[in-house]
């Protein structure tokens, strides 16, 4: 189906595809899982692991992310999708949720299911509150090895985000409060404040309406240099980034590519 002005954006977040190749469990908790999806035939020397968004809210799950991660693997992706604790889940919020996702990257770079024939170096792609969280794990000394992240219409200033209402709340109930009454967490969380180490590709539109623009402006401003690279759309909205039905997804597989070369 061809994407249309007819066609709601958000409707996205309720579209599935066919199940995955396998579920992998890296942890004890329901949601400590990774989905596997791979290509009939792999045509591009990396692997995507897709961390979702939603606000770090538990209502929403990987499942609105297996478009997506179909796509990159119809692209000829070996693709991995995290699952992760959210806020309000038992070890969820900070830092157990972003412990998950470094504990999921740990677990997919050991998994023999993306070694063959050849081991592909990883590249990170994260919508939303999963742009925050790759962004995050950019700056981290294990994140060395992984060939970079994507950051879509990602939550990349959080204290910013948090003073002018980005999500209603979603900020506090993730880090456990406003700047002033958890300053540290803000401090570890917050990618405006976290050089990362390997290259960052940041996508987000002017026009989105979830996840200001600014945000992605105030992060690229703030680690200006070579190992961030900024790209503005004027269209897509929030949602354009993971439909690939959108034209703005073509943007996120050319970005993926880049990281390749």
């Amino acid at each position: 189906m061809a994407y249309g002005a007819d066609r709601d954006p958000i409707a996205v977040l309720d579209e599935r595809a066919a199940d995955p190749t396998r579920t992998i469990s890296y942890g004890p908790d329901a949601a400590q899982v990774y989905d596997v999806r791979m290509p009939r035939r792999v045509t591009r020397g990396l692997t995507v692991v897709v961390v979702h968004g939603g606000f770090w809210r538990p209502e929403y799950d990987r499942g609105h992310a297996s478009r997506q991660a179909q796509a990159f693997a119809d692209a000829g992706f070996p693709t991995a999708v995290v699952e992760y604790r959210r806020a309000a889940m038992p070890g969820g919020g900070w830092p157990g949720t972003a412990q998950d996702v470094a504990a999921a990257i740990t677990a997919i770079r050991q998994d023999p299911a993306f070694a063959q024939p050849t081991a592909h170096p990883l590249v990170l792609v994260g919508h939303s509150a999963g742009g925050q969280l790759v962004a995050w794990a950019a700056a981290q000394p294990w994140a060395h090895g992984l060939r970079g992240v994507v950051s879509l219409a990602g939550v990349l200033d959080l204290a910013h985000g948090q003073a002018t209402g980005v999500g209603g709340g979603a900020i506090e109930a993730f880090l456990g409060g406003s700047p002033a009454q958890v300053p540290d967490s803000y401090a570890a969380a917050d990618p405006v404040r976290l050089l990362a180490g390997i290259p960052v590709v940041v996508l987000h539109a002017r026009d989105d309406e979830e996840v200001p623009f600014e945000l992605s402006e105030r992060y690229a401003a703030a680690h200006h240099g070579p190992g961030v690279r900024f790209t503005p759309a004027d269209t897509g909205g929030h949602y354009g980034w993971i439909d690939p039905e959108n034209a703005a997804f073509e943007q996120v597989l050319a970005a993926v590519d880049l990281l390749a070369s």
